[in-house]
């Protein structure tokens, strides 16, 4: 069954931080060697340099092996807070968003925040019929 249309992971790498551990950690979430690992750099304040790296997931079989990590990595409290908290972090589009604290993702330990210092996730759900009911049964169904 299909899940997603595709997935987006992203995280932020500032000056001083390993960017090296950052960017494995990110391709280690995907579970998949193949993927393509996107790289930017921007300023931020105080001129700070920041690398941003970045993963786009499109196959059905990346984006299962992804989604089945994740649940099986996040606890059962998280995967319930993720259940509650559905309804808000559905978008219109359809676009369920959580983030990964990254320090304790770092350690392997997988947490979600409402911070910015975390790994950003992006799914697109799949459903049919296209309804915010139907995507919502698909996000509670998945993290159950």
């Amino acid at each position: 069954m299909k899940l997603a249309h595709f997935a987006e992971l992203r995280v932020f790498s500032y000056e001083g931080e390993d960017e090296k551990k950052i960017a494995e950690k990110l391709k280690e979430l995907v579970l998949d060697g193949k993927v393509n690992l996107n790289e930017s750099s921007a300023e931020g304040l105080n001129d700070r340099k920041i690398r941003i790296f970045e993963i786009r997931l499109e196959k059905d079989s990346q984006i299962n092996k992804f989604l089945q990590n994740l649940t099986e990595k996040l606890s059962r409290e998280q995967k319930e807070l993720l259940i509650r908290q559905a309804e808000s972090r559905l978008d219109s589009e359809f676009n369920f968003f959580l983030r990964l604290d990254k320090e304790k993702l770092l350690e392997n330990k997988y947490w979600l925040t409402d911070s910015g210092n975390c790994f950003h996730v992006k799914i697109v759900i799949a459903c049919f019929p296209r309804t915010r009911e139907k995507a919502l049964e698909v996000v509670r169904n998945l993290f159950k």
